[in-house]
Formats: C-alpha cells, sequence, structure tokens
C-alpha cells in the first residue's frame, strides 16, 4: 500500500510540477547547416543562417496558447501556424508531408505547383495567386494575413518581403537550397515540424527519408567502376553547373561517380565559358542534368557545338526536364528536395544499372 501512495504521489509530482511545461526534445540537426532550432526563455528559437554574409533571421516561437507578455526583441511567431505564404514550390511538399497544406493561403505563380493535392487547392480558389516571387501582389497578400510568409532569396531581400515586414507579418527566408547534402536539404523539414508544432512527426518522417537514402548510397559503394560525369547546359553564352560542395555534387558522389568538378568550391553554381567545359568533359561518359532539355534535336537547336562531346554522341544523356505537373512545373525542383533517396536511386540507375535491375528511375529520363 504504500508503495502504491509513494507511486501515486510521484506521478501526481510529475504531472504538476516543473515537468508540467513538457517541452518537446529539439535533435541537434545532422546534416543541415542554414538554421538550428534551440531554448531560449523557455520558448524555442529559430536562427536562419544568411548564405550571402547578412546577419543571420532570429525568430521566437510563442504557442498561441500563451497569454502574458514576452519580453524579447526577437521577432514573435505564433505557434502552431495556421495560416501560410510560401513563395518556392519546393517548400510545398513540405507542409504535404506534415498534412498541412491546407495551410497554405498564398503563393506566387501557382501555376510552378504541380502536386495534385494541393493543385486540388488551388483549383477550389483556396490558394491565392500573388503574382510572382520578385514582384509579389502585396495588397492580396497583406489581406491574407497569414501567420508567416516564408521566402528564399538569392541575394538581398526583395522589396515586396520588406514591405510585407513592415506591415507586421513575419518573413523568414528559407536558404535550403544552399545546403551542401541533399540530407541536409530536407532536414529542413525539422524547421517546419517546428513551425506546426509536428516536431515529431517531422522527427519520424526524416528518419525514413534518411534510412532510405542510406541504404541507397550503401548499394552504390557495390559499384565496379565510376563512370565521369559531366552535368548542367549553357545561358546566354554561360555554362552553368554544380560546384563541387554543392548539394548535386553529393548525389554524384554518392552514386558512386566521378563527377568532373567534385574538387571545384562552392555549394552553389559554377559559371564556365564553352571552351572550358569541352577541354575537360568532352570525353565524359555521362551528361546528367542537362537542364529543362527534353529532346536531342532541342540541345542541338540552343547551340550545335554540344555534338561534341561523347555523351551527345553515344546517347548517354538524361534529363530531368520530362515529368511536369498539369501546368508544366518540374517535379524534380518541387519534390526532389524531399525525395533525396529517389533522386539517387535514379542516378545509380544511370551509373551502375546493374546494381538496381528492377529499377525504374522517377525523375531522370533518357534525352530522346
Amino acid at each position: 500500500m504504500k508503495k502504491l501512495t509513494a507511486l501515486l504521489l510521484l506521478s501526481f509530482l510529475v504531472a504538476c510540477g516543473p515537468a508540467q511545461e513538457k517541452k518537446v526534445q529539439i535533435s541537434s540537426n545532422i546534416y543541415a547547416r542554414g538554421f538550428s532550432i534551440t531554448w531560449q526563455q523557455g520558448y524555442k528559437k529559430i536562427i536562419i543562417f544568411s548564405a550571402f554574409g547578412e546577419k543571420e533571421q532570429e525568430f521566437l516561437l510563442v504557442p498561441k496558447t500563451e497569454t502574458k507578455k514576452v519580453d524579447t526583441d526577437l521577432p514573435i511567431v505564433r505557434t502552431p501556424l495556421e495560416t501560410i505564404v510560401l513563395t518556392s514550390s519546393s517548400h510545398v511538399p513540405y507542409l504535404e508531408l506534415l498534412k498541412e497544406e491546407s495551410s497554405l493561403v498564398g503563393f506566387p505563380n501557382t501555376d510552378f505547383i504541380s502536386s495534385p493535392k494541393t493543385r486540388k487547392l488551388i483549383d477550389l480558389n483556396q490558394v491565392k495567386e500573388l503574382g510572382t516571387s520578385e514582384n509579389l501582389n502585396t495588397e492580396i497578400l497583406l489581406s491574407l494575413k497569414p501567420d508567416l510568409l516564408m521566402g528564399f532569396a538569392v541575394g538581398k531581400i526583395s522589396k515586396s518581403l520588406e514591405l510585407v515586414q513592415k506591415n507586421g507579418i513575419p518573413v523568414l527566408v528559407n536558404n535550403d537550397w544552399q545546403e551542401e547534402t541533399p540530407l541536409g536539404r530536407v532536414e529542413w523539414l525539422r524547421l517546419f515540424g517546428a513551425l506546426f508544432e509536428k516536431e515529431a512527426m517531422a522527427e519520424r518522417i526524416f528518419k525514413e527519408i534518411e534510412n532510405e537514402y542510406l541504404s541507397a548510397q550503401a548499394i552504390a559503394k557495390k559499384a565496379a567502376k565510376r563512370p565521369t560525369v559531366l552535368s548542367g547546359s549553357i545561358f546566354q553564352d554561360v555554362w552553368y553547373l554544380p560546384a563541387g560542395q554543392s548539394f548535386m555534387a553529393t548525389y554524384f558522389k554518392d552514386a558512386n561517380t566521378d563527377y568532373l568538378w567534385a574538387g571545384s568550391k562552392g555549394a552553389g553554381s559554377l559559371s564556365l565559358n564553352f571552351e572550358n567545359v569541352l577541354e575537360k568533359a568532352q570525353y565524359a561518359e555521362l551528361w546528367i542534368g542537362c537542364s529543362l532539355y527534353r529532346y536531342k534535336r532541342q540541345l542541338l537547336e540552343a547551340n550545335k557545338h554540344y555534338q561534341k562531346f561523347s555523351p551527345y554522341q553515344q546517347s548517354s544523356i538524361y534529363t530531368y526536364g520530362k515529368k511536369r505537373g498539369e501546368k508544366g512545373g518540374l517535379f524534380f525542383f518541387e519534390l526532389g528536395p524531399v525525395q533525396p533517396h529517389v533522386v539517387l536511386k535514379d542516378i545509380i540507375k544511370i551509373a551502375h544499372p546493374e546494381l538496381l535491375p528492377n529499377y525504374t528511375p522517377y525523375f531522370f529520363s533518357d534525352l530522346d
């Protein structure tokens, strides 16, 4: 009886004492370098590290159930989010994974969204068209009063986003595309989990994706040889291709291939002239990722000199430009970030078909 009484007393103390705060355990990032989540003043604090040398962004996540005044100089985001505006289609799948797609109320150029789930919401006019990401229709956006606008930047924050901030809507700039690894990029799911107070769900999904990716990577290590790889294409006389520290270069490494610019610096793109690329990659065995081209004739129409490369002559060019949504949006850009295990298997199948004999690539296709 004494033991039972002690047990009941202990249960009472656990329920009513300091542990009542029920802090969600925050896991340190394993791969992602662009953000962190910590505790401050008993609340979750998000830090977004700038990719452009500017000051990082900081936010304090305060539950909507909190009634007392929070003494902080940081911008406050009330959680869980109920409404959000996104500006990149690659962030839509994060909402869908957490079953929060209905929270999306606005998006610039909705034709870029290909997911059937969210397209249905667009067709029902539940997601408002907001113009373009560079020039948002701030009048409509402000009328929506979202809990948060998640933007992205390839330079300084646009004037549209600055105007939104001045009107009291928190603006979080997502730099996941600057991550050096595919798993680092998908790990931003933890950030979405914190915003929607679904940390446990986000962690479980991330772990499943991580396990799938690492399993595919282990398969690639069994390859007997490493084919040389070229990537990218020419735009306005400049050949853009993945830098050696980019997530695309990591895909090539993890698929056990010899990416010819693996040793270069940077997590974005390299800008080279045609002669530089021809000198180094004329005899590459594979050309993986030739921009948006779908047919060899389109490639040749764009630049007749492409035919000097062995992959053109040997028909070993692979594109992500074929798999598109009903409005023309590319599944690779939208779904690829949250399906890195699928992208990796695609590349393994291309480079080492014998390792995945029964696998059919999802994102990549032969250039006809």
